[in-house]
């Protein structure tokens, strides 16, 4: 796999900082995540990962920190900007400074934020919706005509922060074996999420077609009755994505058959529908009382193998059975022709905090006297230092 022999120091956090290390993990890298040894954080993107858990304020604690990273290739961090730095473990202390050779000159300081580190939002708390309304994105998602709503926390934390982190990084590692010198990546997710986003921005900047109307009104915003979500008999949906003129004819043509029978009112659409907006809303109705006449399943079976660009919407335990698979733990993607497939357990698992800590001690050089007087300082957590002082009655 493309990253083996790669050591990966993550520091335990949400959603966009686990994915990046994550993505790095399934292709090879060798991932540790730091967790508090209080945490109770249950973070299900851990696959492939390892814990160690260290109290980062006790001296000893923080030392083991800076010795995982100096041995590292690849750190990533999740806090808000100057939290390591205010630690001693900003990027200062491991890269060269001037002429002096640096504690991990090869080190990738890889730095999450939710908004740009130079901005006035900067040291703000923030959540994905925060930094899909700062990016300009959130103004132009679907809704209804008083407010847009939004998809989850995808497109700030997992797009515009995890992945376009992991694509830093690895950018980041092509430079470092012609220089043999690492560097800072630094992602944030509102810069990240305007990123993804450019080709809905760049149409919006420009007065594009696809964005002329109020929400709601245009082609990819609901607006277009040809690219909307439809609810069928059984109350489950389809979808249905028929832009050009060729896949909505096809679209049509097996609609009309489907039905089979003529609508009361008379009305049917034709072809010229499909750019004549004055007939969407009788559009809208008629594909809306179809698609209710019959399950879900019916509609997909009749557009199955078809050019319509319409298919059912599927919920998650029904888009795991479809996938090659058949586990609800999404596949690593993209495939590679010259890597195969990692063997993934099918179960979903959590990574417990300072699940491997003595593993990863004794990799570290550590040895058992010197584990035990970490944990006895209380680096390790104070349950581990009851557990050493009820041992050896100290």
């Amino acid at each position: 796999m493309a990253l083996v022999g790669l050591k990966v120091i993550e520091f335990a956090g949400l959603a966009p900082a686990p994915f990046a290390g994550l993505v790095l993990a399934h292709n090879g890298a060798s991932v540790t995540r730091v967790d508090r040894p209080s945490s109770v954080t249950k973070d299900l993107l851990c696959d492939g990962k390892r814990s160690i858990a260290l109290d980062l304020k006790v001296p000893t604690g923080l030392a083991t920190a800076k010795k995982l990273i100096a041995e590292a290739d690849i750190l990533i961090d999740p806090f808000r900007p100057g939290v390591l730095e205010r630690m001693g473990l900003g990027p200062e202390t491991f890269h060269h400074n001037g002429e002096a050779k640096g504690v991990n000159d090869r080190l990738i300081y890889a730095r999450i934020s939710g908004f740009p580190r130079n901005g006035p939002q900067s040291d703000m708390a923030g959540h994905d919706i925060n930094y899909l309304a700062l990016s300009g994105v959130l103004s132009l998602l679907p809704g209804t005509s008083e407010k847009p709503a939004f998809p989850l926390n995808l497109l700030a934390d997992f797009a515009g922060g995890g992945m376009m982190c992991a694509m830093g990084i690895l950018l980041a590692l092509i430079k470092r074996d012609r220089t043999g010198r690492g560097q800072i990546v630094n992602a944030d997710m509102v810069s990240g999420t305007r990123y993804v986003s450019s080709f809905p921005l760049l149409n919006a900047a420009i007065s594009s077609p696809l964005f002329l109307e109020q929400r709601g009104g245009n082609f990819l915003d609901g607006g277009a009755p040809f690219y909307d979500i439809y609810t069928c008999s059984d109350g489950k949906w389809m979808s249905v994505g028929c832009l050009e003129a060729a896949f909505f004819a096809e679209f049509i043509a097996k609609f009309h058959q489907a039905l089979g029978k003529e609508p009361t009112d008379g009305w049917k659409p034709t072809q010229e529908t499909h750019t004549n907006r004055e007939e969407w809303p009788q559009l809208r109705k008629y594909l809306e009382d179809g698609f209710k006449g019959k399950p879900r399943d019916y509609w997909a079976e009749v557009f199955h193998g078809s050019d319509a660009c319409t298919v059912p919407v599927l919920p998650p335990i029904e888009a795991a059975e479809l996938d090659p698979s058949k586990s609800l733990r999404p596949a690593p993607h993209p495939e590679l022709s010259g890597t195969p497939p990692s063997q993934r357990p099918q179960d979903i698992v959590l990574l417990q905090p300072g699940q491997h800590t003595q593993d990863i001690l004794v990799e570290l050089g550590y040895s058992d006297g010197e584990r035990r007087q970490l944990a006895l300082e209380g680096a390790l957590g104070v349950e581990a230092r009851e557990q050493v002082g009820r041992r050896y009655k100290l």
